[in-house]
């Protein structure tokens, strides 16, 4: 998603912080998260195609954290050390040009048995 005011593009490493935009993403990230749980109510996450790409960021996935176990407890303090952002941002840079809002930040379940939470979810940027 790009940034931008009237003065033009907006840096978002520079951007100070906002409540009310912090708000506004707040929403439109519950937004996306109820309705991909309505979806996922509906069809197994396993038939769910969210882009034309999902085969192949799922191979690169793979590729570059091999040793996530996709059906653990995700490790929050590892995900957001310095080293685990570095990592993701590397992974999802590769899909500036090909999917819409690739680096939209996100509410991730820290376990896919579990349902959303406030304690079973983690914001994901």
């Amino acid at each position: 998603m790009a940034l931008s005011s009237s003065a033009g593009p907006i840096n978002p490493d520079e951007a100070p912080n906002s409540e009310e935009i912090e708000k506004q993403f707040a929403v439109k990230v519950v937004e996306h998260m109820t309705t991909y749980w309505s979806i996922l109510e509906k069809l197994p996450g396993s038939k769910l195609r969210l882009t034309r790409y999902d085969d192949e960021i799922h191979a690169h996935f793979q590729t570059e954290f091999p040793d996530f176990d996709v059906s653990g407890t995700i490790d929050e303090e590892q995900m957001k050390s310095k080293e685990g952002k570095e990592k993701w941002r590397g992974f999802i840079e590769k899909y500036d040009k090909k999917v819409e809002d690739y680096n939209f930040g996100t509410m991730v379940r820290a376990n896919p048995a579990w349902e959303y939470g406030e304690k079973e979810s983690i914001f994901g940027e």
